[in-house]
């Protein structure tokens, strides 16, 4: 990696950006296609960005329905056309007779597919709603899940591969909640959110346990703005919705969504 593109990225994205580039060479140089696991919208737009530094490379971006957050890339030459299907994400619903389904959240649903051996990096956007949960997975591994996944957390659920076209997708849930701060500095605002001492949140942070908008962000300064997301390793993350304005005692007041 070149230093002029090195000072682009986090030292943590570096690893990521070597195989990125390596995939956009082959694809121009050797005309090979790639295809990706699900990526987060940070390794999206590193992708992209290094492609559109490249001529004579494609990429199609697909998670298996319009307004995925985690997709599949296919990178290729560009004078080759994407056909229907070729990311490689299937749609597997999961439905159980237990009135305790209901209860069950995202990382309920996450925790038991990863509990099966599975990387991360195979499975897209996870949907859960009363009923039924959707989770889109890379069409390689979706017959194992499929075969495999009984339980999500102690609740007997059954399993069915359905046509991207019938997915579920759930609204977004976000819990709202009011803060006033004396700063919008990174540490302190993760520290209001999840009440947690300043001291205890500088280090993880430091660490690189937290990313903003999906990058890795190891200065506990860092000063937020609106719409930034925030995520912070073992507890979640928020959104900072609206900056309101300041207190007369000058704070400033911050209403925060906070993903469940």
């Amino acid at each position: 990696m070149s230093s002029e593109v090195r000072a682009h990225f986090h030292p943590d994205e570096y690893r990521f950006v070597d195989k990125a580039q390596d995939w956009i060479q082959r694809a121009a140089e050797q005309h090979i296609v790639k295809r990706t696991d699900f990526l987060d919208p940070r390794q999206s737009f590193i992708i992209e960005s290094l492609a559109n530094r490249n001529g004579g490379v494609s990429v199609v971006f697909d998670g298996g329905y319009e307004g995925a957050e985690r997709k599949r890339a296919s990178i290729g030459p560009d004078y080759r056309r994407s056909e229907p299907g070729e990311a490689g994400v299937g749609l597997l619903s999961i439905t159980s007779g237990d009135a305790k389904f209901s209860r069950l959240q995202h990382s309920d649903f996450l925790g038991s597919l990863l509990g099966l051996g599975i990387k991360r990096d195979k499975i897209g956007d996870i949907h859960v709603g009363d009923n039924c949960c959707h989770c889109l997975v890379a069409d390689e591994i979706i017959d194992f899940v499929n075969s495999n996944l009984q339980y999500v957390n102690r609740v007997f659920v059954s399993t069915e591969t359905l046509p991207l076209d019938r997915i579920q997708v759930a609204a977004q849930t976000l819990e709202e909640m009011n803060l006033t701060v004396a700063s919008l500095r990174l540490d302190g605002i993760v520290s209001d959110v999840y009440r947690l001492s300043r001291a205890k949140v500088m280090d993880p942070i430091k660490a690189g346990r937290c990313k903003v908008n999906w990058k890795p962000e190891a200065d506990p300064s860092k000063a937020l703005k609106e719409g930034d997301v925030v995520s912070f390793q073992g507890f979640g993350r928020f959104r900072l919705v609206t900056v309101e304005g300041e207190t007369k005692k000058g704070r400033i007041r911050l209403k925060i969504g906070k993903f469940v």
